[in-house]
């Protein structure tokens, strides 16, 4: 009897603690982010100019919610546009409960997760869309005003108390990915267009809040119960990324059978591992090519999405560290010049236990999308599925000396040719300058079992990239040393 009465308090307390994780997140809004018109933006390997050709004079800075006036300068909407059709995903609400435990939001610990949900996301987008893809809607999206959010929570705080009074609600559990049927659009370019939103709401479905979608939080709380990592736990970048390639290798969705991950081996990238991948179909690629596949993931494939025969690509992950206790500031010209490359899906990071997806930057200081908002739950089950909360109008911008040292990178790779080319780039960006000393990660040829350098590693190892065998380290007293 007595455990019984405990289990209830223990329900009540974790409802509770949701309820206020849900209005404190939904309150903490910050309206404006400046951005100055004298200084490129860097948005994921696009440049933008925000600064007109009559604007010489002009010194002061710009601000991204600014009247219509500041939209017409340089190429702000452009910005905008591409901004805002990145995928967003948020804190949560209101879903089924995760699975080993009774959390029905992650608000307050799933930021992380997240941030990786939406590096994964932008690979997907290369993957079926391309880079040059922008959402038809995204200059549609109203901006996060606090007024409607802080309204909007009072109403979930009354719902939330009544419903840990009277039991939770936990909303149906959706089959498979939603495909919408395709109809017959007129132009050629129509049915373009088409086709292409149907690969973006379905892409989006794969996130779903729900136990069944592919690449959901539910999917991604269960993969971290074999790393020893629970919901309601802090999930380092290092563990997300391994979570995340899992998730990616296990999907059985087969629209995502020509597409894997790769996680780097203590921050470096083992050229012939990741030339395996992309020469390794999956299990489940044949089934990709049955003819009760997804139709808008089957024979109306962008060339965007082409892939080279008997190959798939590859996600490349590597987690770093950029730094000791604080960021090294002398490694921002190195995330200045990742970010910048169309391959680039972006990084995770942020602040201390406080996770972000970083997209871009501006002079000294990092542009990042932020998990720190929390939603109800949407039922992508649906074939009309509202897409605005999936998208967000309203960067964010960091001083990249606020960045936490522990972070993973991103690149997305089509084929083996693409990784040639990625892997001899990136080794001229990676050369260290006179102030680096050390690059933040290396290319060896070879494949990682050559080397064993992380034989057994126990999940909380995986959390520090840099464990390396005692013979090869190097102590100093000076700045952070890799080797």
């Amino acid at each position: 009897m007595e455990n019984k009465g405990s289990d209830e308090v223990e329900k009540l307390k974790t409802k509770f603690l949701s309820v206020w994780h849900n209005v404190k997140y939904s309150w903490a809004l910050k309206s404006k982010t400046s951005f100055s018109r004298n200084s490129p933006v860097l948005l994921l390997g696009k440049c933008y100019h925000f600064k007109a050709e009559d604007d010489d004079d002009l010194t002061e800075e710009a601000c991204y919610e600014a009247s219509d006036e500041d939209y017409v300068m340089g190429n702000v909407e452009a910005f905008r546009k591409d901004f805002a059709s990145r995928v967003w995903l948020t804190y949560r609400e209101e879903f089924s409960p995760l699975p080993g435990s009774i959390l029905t939001s992650d608000c307050g610990w799933g930021c992380m997760l997240r941030a990786g949900q939406m590096m994964l996301a932008q690979a997907l987008i290369l993957h079926f869309l391309g880079r040059d893809w922008t959402w038809s809607e995204a200059l549609k999206l109203q901006p996060l005003d606090t007024e409607t959010w802080t309204s909007t929570a009072a109403k979930r705080l009354v719902a939330s108390l009544e419903a840990s009074l009277q039991g939770s609600h936990n909303p149906s559990d959706p089959g498979s990915s939603p495909i919408p049927q395709a109809q017959a659009p007129g132009s050629a370019e129509e049915a373009d267009a088409h086709l292409k939103e149907m690969y973006h709401r379905t892409l989006v479905s794969w996130f779903g809040d729900s136990p069944s979608t592919q690449l959901g939080l539910h999917r991604l709380v269960h993969l971290g119960l074999t790393m020893g990592k629970q919901a309601g736990d802090w999930y380092g970048p290092a563990v997300v990324a391994h979570i995340l390639k899992k998730a990616v290798e296990e999907a059985m969705d087969p629209g995502l059978a020509g597409i894997t991950a790769y996680v780097s081996q203590d921050c470096t990238v083992y050229s012939a591992d990741v030339i395996d991948s992309h020469r390794a179909p999956r299990a489940g690629q044949a089934s990709a090519e049955r003819s009760d596949a997804p139709p808008s993931l089957q024979n109306n494939q962008p060339a965007s999405a082409s892939t080279v025969p008997d190959s798939q690509a590859v996600i490349i992950l590597i987690p770093v560290r950029l730094g000791g206790e604080k960021t090294n500031p002398d490694y921002f010209n190195f995330a200045k010049s990742i970010l910048s490359l169309e391959y680039c899906i972006g990084i995770i990071g942020g602040k201390p236990k406080q996770a972000c997806y970083f997209v871009g930057f501006q002079d000294d200081s990092l542009i990042y999308m932020d998990p720190h908002y929390c939603q109800s739950f949407v039922d992508v089950s649906t074939s009309d599925f509202p897409l605005q909360s999936y998208h967000c109008p309203s960067p964010k911008k960091m001083p990249f000396s606020k960045m936490d040292p522990s972070c993973t990178i991103g690149f997305y790779s089509r084929s083996v040719q693409d990784y040639e080319k990625i892997s001899q780039e990136l080794s001229k960006v990676l050369q260290p300058s006179a102030k680096e000393k050390y690059p933040a990660f290396t290319f060896m040829q070879g494949h990682g079992r050559d080397y064993d350098l992380s034989a057994g590693l126990t999940p909380e190892k995986r959390e520090w990239p840099f464990i390396r065998d005692p013979r090869r380290t190097v102590t100093t007293a000076g700045d952070f040393v890799l080797l």
